[in-house]
């Protein structure tokens, strides 16, 4: 094979697997928006999935593929598509001039209104990642959407700050979304003000932090375990995987 058809054949290879991850894309969509009516009776739940697939015209076979897990994929599919509508709806934002902690604040408000009309289906998403079986898909989703926030705000941290960054905003954004739960203001009014609040307790400990890490005799402890942390790199570029915060399908 001469290496221009070899070329051709990678791209071709590339361009079929786009397609397939597209389609992929566009059947989780339908099953998920057909779903949302029966989560407030049936919770994420394989019976919920088989109506969806069903009223969707989605193949059956199709529907094992996509969800193997079946209810708990169908959330989530759902956490991500709606956490892959954030950035659109940022980039519409004035955020110039703006704080960077009000930026992230506005963030949070932008992703909670994103399900405003979805409350008991993001209620009944809590409880099932309440379960300790189900645990560690929660807090994959926590942080893709704090992954998805500062990556949309232009974080371009590619070292240790990159995880503590994405683990103090996960622990932020679920704490604000369990408050979100609760409040019946109009326009979640009082969440707004709890969100801000966690962000100037985070923002007073960090300035702590550093004074403590200007005393020389903090300066030498820390020597060592700073040395260490700073050959941690951000997973960027690396092929799919596990990693947190990886957004590839």
């Amino acid at each position: 094979m001469t290496e221009a058809s070899e070329t051709a054949s990678g791209a071709a290879g590339e361009e079929a697997g786009t397609a397939r991850s597209d389609a992929g894309l566009g059947l989780r969509a339908r099953v998920v928006e057909a779903a949302l009516p029966h989560v407030p009776f049936d919770g994420w739940s394989d019976k919920t999935l088989a109506a969806a697939v069903r009223e969707a015209g989605v193949d059956a076979g199709l529907s094992r593929i996509e969800f193997p897990r079946g209810g708990i994929d169908l959330l989530l599919a759902y956490h991500r598509d709606r956490d892959a509508a954030l950035p659109g709806r940022l980039a519409a934002m004035e955020l110039e001039g703006l704080r960077f902690r009000d930026k992230v604040a506005l963030a949070i408000d932008t992703r909670l209104a994103l399900v405003a009309s979805e409350k008991d289906a993001v209620r009944r998403g809590v409880a099932l990642c309440a379960l300790p079986s189900h645990a560690a898909d929660g807090a994959r989703a926590l942080w893709n959407t704090a992954d998805t926030i500062w990556t949309a705000l232009g974080d371009a941290s590619d070292d240790f700050n990159w995880y503590s960054k994405r683990a103090t905003l996960s622990a932020i954004y679920s704490s604000a979304l369990l408050y979100w739960l609760g409040d019946d203001t109009p326009g979640a009014t009082r969440t707004r003000e709890f969100t801000r609040r966690r962000i100037d307790d985070l923002m007073r400990f960090e300035k702590a932090k550093a004074r403590i890490a200007e005393h020389p005799m903090a300066a030498a402890m820390l020597r060592g375990p700073r040395r260490l942390l700073g050959r941690v790199r951000a997973p960027h570029g690396q092929a799919p995987s596990d990693l947190p915060g990886w957004q590839g399908e």
